[in-house]
């Protein structure tokens, strides 16, 4: 029966965003039940892309993202995939209509992580546009369920949110990027010399696009609106404990929030949801 299939693939996307994140895990359990499997889906997604130009080192990724491209084009065409992440990946798409140049300009910033880039302020702008603010817009569409005039209204702000959390995975993942990775993706900064000015000026931009997010997340509907908050709230947390941290520890080590807080973070957030101050 096709429709085990179709369970059984959104299950495995459910399984790589548990294995992979536990805060994006933890944000989705907050959704309505009715959206968390779109949401799995988008992750699970993403996550695969990312994988091949992070992680398959010693294969082809050029081969293995082109591939995966040209499977997504077949898989969102003919409404079917072998591969159980196109299949429910697919399957979101299409059932919530998600603009497919979404979707390209994701692959296209992955493509930009094969070869070492020296990015400059418009190369980075795109590189964020696709890695993150994209990925926000996807999961906009699911969460307006259809609405034109409401995805349009929240479309700013979710950019804004998906930018800040892609600025804070950067600066959390500093040393890894740079010496794993051969990765800069901070215009106009010399890493060797990575030092308290550039640093505080980075946090500067972040803090400014969180403020602008929380604006939106407020707007949301409620089938959605706490579980972006709490992706929110844990994001927030991550990026308080990187500004506290000076810059040569941040190139020396990856930040990380503890799952206890994190646990901790959503039963704070969930009392400050029910008690109307968001």
């Amino acid at each position: 029966m096709k429709a085990l299939f179709d369970e059984v693939s959104f299950q495995v996307s459910k399984a790589i965003t548990k294995k992979y994140s536990t805060s994006f895990s933890l944000g989705i359990l907050a959704l309505h039940p009715s959206i968390r499997s779109a949401i799995y889906a988008i992750y699970g997604f993403v996550r695969l892309a990312d994988e091949i130009v992070d992680s398959f080192h010693g294969y082809d990724k050029e081969v293995l993202l082109r591939r995966f491209r040209e499977q997504t084009d077949e898989a969102l065409n003919e409404g079917i995939s072998l591969n159980p992440v196109l299949q429910s990946f697919q399957q979101t798409v299409n059932k919530y209509h998600i603009d497919r140049s979404l979707i390209y300009q994701f692959l296209n910033s992955m493509e930009m992580d094969l070869k070492p880039v020296a990015y400059d302020t418009d190369l980075y702008k795109e590189y964020i546009l696709g890695s993150a603010e994209v990925v926000g817009l996807m999961c906009l569409q699911v969460f307006v369920e259809g609405d034109t005039a409401a995805y349009t209204r929240l479309k700013p702000f979710a950019m804004k949110l998906g930018s800040a959390f892609q600025k804070v995975n950067f600066l959390r993942d500093l040393n890894h990027d740079y010496e794993q990775l051969g990765r800069t993706y901070f215009p106009n900064i010399e890493m060797s010399i990575f030092n308290r000015h550039a640093k505080d000026a980075i946090e500067a931009e972040i803090a400014e696009e969180f403020a602008e997010a929380l604006k939106g997340i407020r707007k949301l509907p409620a089938s959605s609106k706490f579980g972006v908050f709490l992706a929110y709230k844990y994001y927030l947390s991550l990026f308080s404990k990187i500004r506290k941290m000076p810059p040569e520890k941040i190139m020396s080590q990856r930040v990380r929030i503890p799952n206890r807080q994190k646990v901790s973070l959503m039963m704070s957030s969930y009392i400050q949801y029910k008690m109307a101050i968001l």
